[in-house]
């Protein structure tokens, strides 16, 4: 590893000066899930990313996911994953299981990762303070829910107090009934109802790529128009397709900007946020 003098630490930091007047007093909502969220070292980073910004005063939202965790208590007591077009097949019993994963075991984590990192944290679920109003989105998934309504005020109460909320996606009804929100979804209409300055997708690919298999044709910046046209001409597709349109939800209600990030490269939300040349692909409006 390089090993840098003082004067040239100093330099990183003032370089990093815009963007820190940038985004202090700004909301940014990070979506945390993928490579980053089960490769040990990477969720390290995450989390230091996620503490120093906070420290400096920008207001970092933290919304997960936890499938693989979910598969493997799954496994663990015998019931089999099953899929229909990458969403998880959710009967009362699953969904009861990734309740006590999301907002249980995984939620509980990040928030002590949080804290043992310097940070101060508070754990939510979608369901308290009926923050994600859901509705079954298919009789044939289950318990897997579309998000209705968003309730922010528990959000905006926690970020005043100076706290991170880490935010899990499960969500509820009327009658009191849990469901299962893709995490990618419910991060998008969280940033919305935030008016969030930005909205980072954390994936596992460098973002959206003019060849699926190559890294190097990485688009830095698309409009949503464009981004339409790449999908007519089959560019933008399969598993890209839903992450593109949870941009344009999120820019829709409101965001500002939305990244597609590269969440396994170290450190990336740093990248992205305080650097010139970012980590992702850069979502923008009209």
């Amino acid at each position: 590893m390089k090993s840098f003098s003082n004067a040239e630490r100093a330099e990183v930091l003032t370089q990093a000066l815009p963007y820190i007047k940038r985004y202090v007093g700004k909301t940014v909502v990070v979506k945390y899930g993928g490579n980053a969220m089960v490769n040990p070292n990477l969720k390290q980073q995450v989390m230091d990313d996620v503490v120093l910004l906070w420290l400096i005063g920008v207001k970092v939202v933290l919304v997960h996911g936890g499938g693989p965790e979910i598969s493997s208590m799954m496994d663990r007591l015998g019931k089999k994953p099953e899929f229909v077009d990458g969403l998880r097949v959710t009967d009362k019993e699953t969904v009861d299981i990734v309740q006590m994963v999301l907002a249980g075991k995984v939620n509980k984590t990040l928030v002590t990762l949080l804290e043992k990192r310097g940070g101060k944290a508070i754990g939510l679920c979608g369901m308290d303070g009926n923050l994600i109003e859901a509705k079954m989105k298919n009789e044939k998934l289950g318990f897997v829910g579309d998000v209705t309504k968003i309730n922010i005020a528990p959000v905006c109460d926690i970020l005043e107090k100076g706290y991170i909320p880490v935010i899990s996606t499960l969500g509820c009804d009327a009658d009191g009934n849990a469901y299962n929100i893709n995490a990618d979804t419910a991060a998008a209409h969280i940033a919305g109802a935030l008016g969030a300055e930005r909205f980072i997708l954390m994936t596992d690919i460098a973002g959206i790529l003019k060849d699926k298999d190559d890294p190097s044709t990485l688009i830095p910046e698309i409009t949503i128009p464009e981004a339409r046209k790449l999908k007519e001409e089959g560019i933008i597709s399969s598993g890209m397709i839903p992450k593109v349109q949870c941009c344009v939800t999120a820019i829709e209600a409101g965001v500002k900007n939305v990244v597609i990030m590269d969440g396994r490269v170290p450190h990336s939300i740093l990248m992205e946020l305080l650097t010139n040349e970012g980590a992702g692909t850069l979502v923008k409006g009209e």
